[in-house]
């Protein structure tokens, strides 16, 4: 185990609780300009519409441009999810529970916080996950 955290808990060494608060905080901002710039880009695909005919069943771009709108709103959703995931590890982090396994308890190694900083489980407890679709031979 870590060196224990400012909430007297095992935690992540001191350095790595420094490197692991930068990550999330990049991870985070540069969330938060993915959000940014699709939201512009759904604005810009609404204010082109607006432009256009409305009568979509016999305009030749009606379908293109609503599946353009509904992958950025997809897209935007996605982005809004990692921003709650990054919110809630800032909390861990906090807390002195950063970097431990909600499934199992033990810790998260740091090469999977590394790739993935808002990871909440080892590799093996997001393996046997339910709600992860399995992989078929």
């Amino acid at each position: 185990m870590g060196t224990a955290s400012r909430s007297g808990q095992d935690g992540p060494e001191p350095s790595r609780f420094s490197t692991a608060r930068a990550d999330l905080a990049a991870d985070r901002a540069d969330t938060l300009a993915r959000v940014a710039a699709l939201s512009r880009d759904f604005d810009g695909i609404v204010a082109a519409n607006a432009l256009v005919a409305v009568d979509d069943e016999h305009d030749p771009e009606g379908g293109t441009t609503a599946f353009e709108r509904a992958h950025v709103v997809a897209l935007m959703a996605q982005a809004r999810e990692h921003l709650d995931e990054l919110d809630r590890a800032l909390v861990r982090l906090e807390a002195g529970r950063y970097g431990e396994c909600e499934g199992c308890g033990g810790t998260i190694p740091p090469e999977r916080l590394e790739i993935r900083p808002a990871a909440t489980t080892c590799v093996r407890c997001a393996r046997s996950d339910p709600r992860r679709p399995q992989r078929t031979a």
